[in-house]
């Protein structure tokens, strides 16, 4: 994954080791990081717990706003990898009380994708 990728918005893996001492403010005892993508400054966080989307705000990205989601809110969530044409593959969540899927987007090269739909396929249908 390239600079260039993560500036137009897909998404890549990142160091378990690093998001641990970045949301040991949040993280509850016992909660354990699964994996973690980021885009550009944003990451999602899969836990045992929960998921968790961290959006970083303004020009410093200072202002860090942190949505907790319980995996028996997640109603579905779909994958859709890249095609011919196509530039990136796309993350598809449907959360319960939100009418819109919550959408990421990973590069084309990238198997993250399905990765992550193990991660995601192991909390929901345990």
């Amino acid at each position: 994954m390239n600079f260039l990728d993560r500036i137009i918005g897909n998404a890549g893996k990142t160091n378990i080791e690093e998001l641990e001492k970045k949301l040991e403010k949040i993280t509850i005892e016992y909660e354990t990081i699964e994996a973690g993508y980021n885009i550009f400054r944003d990451y999602f966080v899969f836990t045992d717990k929960r998921l968790i989307l961290i959006d970083k705000q303004g020009i410093s990205g200072k202002k860090i706003e942190y949505h907790s989601i319980p995996y028996k809110n997640i109603r579905h969530f779909s994958i859709e990898s890249a095609g011919f044409f196509a530039r990136d593959s796309e993350l598809k969540l449907w959360i319960a009380g939100i009418n819109e899927p919550v959408i990421k987007k990973f590069a084309k090269k990238s198997n993250d994708i399905y990765e992550l739909q193990k991660t995601l396929a192991k909390y929901l249908f345990n």
